[in-house]
């Protein structure tokens, strides 16, 4: 085994110090009645706002370091907070508060044969860990989150958020020990090397579950070299059809819409996909909307150009699974909605894909056939997202099929066990 250097020993004996903290308190915080986790939600809130100074001071010190090492525009924006956004995150702990504590949701259950009373309930996962780049709200979300379902959040935020993190979480621990609970309810893991994610993501035994959010070169490493279960995240590769018998002015409004809102987050529109029975006139339209729009358009440059389409980025192989985050889309031609199905079958990454279309009979094999996490009928990608679902702040979207898809909020951030009570049974 290689020798760790001191620098790389103490980063590792913090983040496994961190863990044993976080194992300690998680019992307290499993048990933690519900009022008194709302009342520390709400008061984290007020905290937040009352220290937006400190906050947004922090963040400019990150937003500048980012500048000067030529961080692209896209992760400026994720990583930017003003005014607005923190209240917005204040808001969100409030939202969260205001939701339903999935603890001890007795789930299914009866009299068994034996006469034994059975309930199935929700319990929380634990000590959860994640991994997340760039958007500092994701701190916040993620400790709301984790309360209100119970857990203690371990959090192992990007190099390039360290001083945004390092005053939330500040904000966090002292709203705790306000409160009358420990600071170690969530804490903020080293990020001067990738290393510490693996020492979080083997620590078997300290963690329960990691979630990673990000880019997929992070999500990937994540659960390649993880020994802890995960809950997979997923980028957004979403696509949108606009289908013969769309509306079109709708349809452009609708993926303008799901493309421009904002870029740099998983539900924005990364490919436009174009029935081939539209008119040359009518699909000039939606090239020329995303242009005007200040999109650029990546295609078959040849197809496009002949239909009067002009300033097209040629589209390699490599366009149409891209995640662009970017105020760039890629946009194809399809025989139809079977032609666009096949097309997302082949490149989707599994979250968000939308159509526009007016015959019932198109919609319904949109819905019947496409296999993502979320499937839009004459709706933007956009709306993917765990406050338009009514779920408060989510903890990411899932593109995974075990335990948990689409936006995971409170119920998905628990597990069950079984309660069997009797009255001196014995099994035959």
């Amino acid at each position: 085994m290689t020798e760790l250097t001191p620098q790389r020993q103490a980063e590792r004996d913090e983040v496994l110090a961190k863990a044993r903290a976080a194992k300690r308190v998680a019992p307290l915080l499993a048990t933690l009645p519900t009022p008194h986790k709302d009342e520390l939600l709400v008061a984290a809130a007020d905290q937040i706002e009352a220290r937006a100074g400190e906050i947004l001071a922090a963040n400019a010190r990150d937003l500048e370091a980012g500048r000067e090492s030529g961080m692209d525009e896209a992760l400026l924006d994720r990583l930017a907070l003003s005014e607005d956004r923190v209240r917005g995150i204040a808001g969100g702990l409030r939202q969260v508060a205001g939701l339903k504590d999935p603890v001890g949701e007795i789930v299914r259950g009866g009299m068994g044969p034996q006469g034994m009373t059975m309930k199935q309930v929700r319990v929380p996962l634990g000590v959860m860990g994640m991994v997340y780049e760039a958007r500092p709200n994701v701190t916040v979300d993620a400790f709301g989150l984790a309360l209100k379902s119970g857990n203690v959040a371990l959090l192992r935020g990007s190099k390039s958020a360290r001083n945004s993190n390092e005053q939330l979480v500040a904000v966090l621990q002292d709203a705790a020990e306000a409160q009358r609970l420990p600071r170690e309810i969530v804490q903020l893991l080293p990020c001067d090397t990738h290393d510490s994610v693996q020492d979080l993501i083997t620590a078997r035994g300290l963690v329960d579950v990691v979630i990673p959010r990000g880019s997929a070169r992070l999500i990937n490493a994540v659960i390649s070299g993880a020994t802890v279960p995960t809950l997979e995240t997923g980028t957004g590769n979403c696509h949108f059809y606009i289908d013969a018998t769309a509306e079109l002015d709708s349809a452009i409004e609708m993926l303008l819409n799901g493309k421009t809102r904002r870029v740099s987050v998983c539900n924005a529109t990364e490919t436009a996909l174009v029935d081939s029975a539209l008119s040359d006139d009518s699909i000039l339209r939606i090239v020329q909307a995303l242009q005007d729009a200040g999109v650029r358009v990546h295609g078959n440059v040849d197809k496009l150009s002949a239909l009067g389409a002009q300033d097209i980025v040629d589209a390699g192989e490599a366009d149409w699974a891209e995640e662009y985050l970017s105020m760039d889309i890629a946009l194809a031609i399809v025989d139809g909605v079977d032609g666009a199905i096949e097309h997302i079958r082949t490149y989707s990454s599994g979250h968000t894909e939308g159509i526009a279309a007016r015959d019932a009979y198109v919609l319904q094999q949109f819905a019947n056939h496409v296999d993502s996490a979320a499937v839009m009928l004459n709706a933007s990608t956009a709306f993917t997202d765990g406050e338009q679902y009514g779920m408060g702040a989510e903890i990411g979207i899932s593109t995974q099929k075990l335990h948990a898809r689409g936006p995971m909020g409170l119920p998905e951030l628990t597990s069950t066990k079984w309660i069997l009570e009797g009255t001196g049974q014995v099994r035959p």
